[in-house]
């Protein structure tokens, strides 16, 4: 299970009800999307232990998606006289953009393709258009194997019959030869994806085509949608459209523009089109299996 929480849903510009970019994934470990200003403080709010987090992705180099991380390495250093290993990819300019290197930090230029995994999960990083290096992100439960536990059951297998079928690709019981695909089958691990700052765009489709849950920004309804063309974002109208093209389970709308209040028109706008879509508020939690 993939468990989210938004801990910040505002665009380049805060508001009272919604704080600076980021968003936080436990996939087996703790990871965090976009470190905006105050995310610490986020953390904090909505009981995401900052002291757990085993690596951080940055989606881009504009300020309002990793400001917050100077503060946040600060306070990893003040709370342990030996931090834990962290973390931290990014585009390619952001090492120089670090006041005060720590030890305990590793920074690692961000790349096309699988980026990070542990024994369950993968990230995965996707170049996306916004006008300089950007990225999205994928996070993949690896595909495992389940049993058909009745009918494995009443072919005789019990205890570490099931262990062993899965090493050695079959075992006799009874007299007869059992294929591990007798009594299994591959079942395909939950998937969501991060666009970042993004216009509409194939690489987006690529990646989420089929996901779980799409998170994708929607800084502009579709009333301003020269304005997110200029801008290289995204309208709540286009992300919705390009969701049903793609047939995903759900859309998260996020990035809002402080000029949306409560983001009733954005969500809106986009269930018209796609009506598995919503808006993203800060605190909300979702799991993913």
């Amino acid at each position: 299970m993939i468990t989210v929480t938004f801990l910040g849903t505002s665009g380049a510009v805060p508001s009272v009800e919604r704080g600076m970019p980021a968003i936080a994934v436990h996939a087996k470990e703790l990871f965090l999307f976009d470190c905006g200003e105050g995310t610490q403080r986020q953390m904090m709010k909505y009981k995401v232990g900052y002291g757990s987090v085993k690596a951080i992705f940055i989606s881009h180099l504009h300020l309002d998606h990793f400001l917050g991380i100077y503060g946040l390495l600060e306070t990893l250093k003040l709370n342990s006289p030996s931090p834990r290993p962290l973390k931290v990819f990014a585009p390619r300019k952001f090492e120089s953009l670090l006041i005060n290197r720590h030890p305990f930090v590793d920074v690692i230029p961000i790349k096309e393709g699988v980026i990070y995994e542990n024994d369950e999960y993968e990230i995965s990083a996707f170049p996306v258009q916004h006008g300089c290096e950007a990225y999205g992100f994928t996070i993949k439960q690896k595909d495992r194997r389940k049993f058909d536990e009745k009918k494995a059951h009443g072919l005789g297998m019990k205890g570490k019959m099931f262990r062993e079928i899965q090493q050695k690709g079959s075992i006799t019981v009874n007299g007869k030869k059992i294929k591990l695909d007798d009594v299994s089958h591959m079942q395909e691990g939950a998937r969501i994806v991060i666009s970042g700052d993004t216009v509409p765009c194939k690489e987006v489709e690529k990646a989420a085509k089929g996901a779980d849950l799409l998170i994708h920004e929607a800084t502009f309804s579709e009333k301003q949608g020269d304005e997110a063309e200029a801008r290289l974002h995204t309208s709540a109208a286009n992300a919705a459209h390009l969701a049903k093209k793609i047939k995903v389970k759900q859309l998260a709308l996020t990035h809002i523009s402080a000029r949306f209040a409560d983001g009733k028109e954005l969500e809106d706008e986009a269930k018209a089109v796609f009506p598995q879509s919503f808006i993203a508020k800060d605190g909300l939690v979702i799991d993913v299996k």
